[in-house]
């Protein structure tokens, strides 16, 4: 056992002997079974996310729960904190939600109601908006900003897409046209914004009977409503009955709250552009090549088709 997770498991009382390695993509995560139930120990990236930013997740976390959200729900230190410093990084504890992710990604979803299923993850991310909206942060909280600047800025929250080294010049010039049309309908709109979970992808959406969980809230920040059902329906697309799930979820949705969706096709396209930066730094992982390849094929075509809907193509990178 690592001295660093030692120390964690004794920041917070928990026991060595049932301590399970889970994950190590993002943090690195362990298991840790107790008689009072399972907890997620996680040791948080050095240098992802700042000392504010975290501590905010995790108030943000709190208030959740606080409000019925079935989130993970953080355990206080041994000292009263809910996060620790480690060395050079930091390390905190969530309770470990049951149930099973919705599916993978690259893979068919096996649901036995899908667009119930959808229906009711609709309705779970209108919750988690109406949720946020009534919390007021507390003074100093701190996250990411996926708004404008955010996603078609000079620095966008996952990096600079239309820097990705693997672009042909074509591709280039049609991503930084979409990237100029997209900054021109966002300063002229004002669509729903707040807090957003930003990362819905089936990985992270777990099913217990009738009940739908939400877990992994690293990239969550501000950003457009619109922004979280984009996640969904990106990840969706291949499916064969696509146009019936995307229904279900925004029927699911607006009938919660209401949303304006005259912008749901280009933040698809907007979603699909932030793995081609977010895969930049990642490409020398295993598959990462080949994720690279998929992720600028996949956001070539979203864009192009968004492009010549909307009488703005140009012709350059078409898929």
């Amino acid at each position: 056992m690592s001295g660093s997770l030692a120390e964690a498991l004794a920041l917070w009382g928990l026991p060595a002997g049932d301590c399970t390695f889970v994950a190590g993509r993002e943090n690195r995560v362990w298991r840790v079974e107790t008689p009072q139930g399972a907890y997620a120990l996680r040791l948080r990236r050095p240098g992802y996310r700042s000392e504010v930013e975290l501590r905010s997740e995790l108030d943000w976390l709190a208030a959740l729960d606080r409000a019925g959200m079935q989130v993970p729900r953080p355990l206080p230190s041994r000292h009263g904190r809910l996060l620790e410093r480690l060395g050079e990084g930091f390390a905190d504890v969530v309770a470990w939600l049951p149930g099973r992710p919705m599916g993978q990604s690259r893979r068919p979803l096996e649901l036995a109601d899908r667009a119930g299923t959808f229906h009711a993850l609709g309705a779970r991310i209108a919750d988690l908006h109406l949720a946020c909206d009534a919390w007021t942060p507390p003074p100093g909280f701190r996250r990411c900003r996926w708004d404008a600047e955010g996603l078609v800025g000079e620095a966008p929250v996952w990096g600079r897409f239309w820097d990705n080294p693997t672009l042909d010049t074509p591709t280039r010039d049609l991503f930084l046209h979409l990237r100029d049309a997209a900054r021109e309908r966002l300063a002229g709109a004002a669509p729903d914004f707040g807090l957003i979970h930003a990362d819905l992808v089936r990985e992270n959406l777990l099913l217990d009977g009738a009940t739908i969980r939400l877990i992994d809230f690293d990239d969550g920040g501000y950003g457009y409503r619109l922004f979280d059902l984009a996640t969904v329906l990106l990840k969706s697309m291949d499916e064969p009955d696509y146009p019936s799930l995307s229904a279900a979820l925004i029927a699911g949705y607006q009938g919660r709250r209401p949303l304006d969706l005259s912008h749901l096709d280009l933040f698809i396209a907007l979603r699909a552009l932030t793995y081609v930066g977010w895969i930049v730094p990642r490409m020398a992982e295993p598959g990462g090549a080949e994720r690279n390849a998929r992720f600028v094929a996949e956001a070539r075509a979203l864009c192009a088709g968004w492009l010549r809907d909307h009488r703005a193509f140009t012709g350059g990178g078409e898929a």
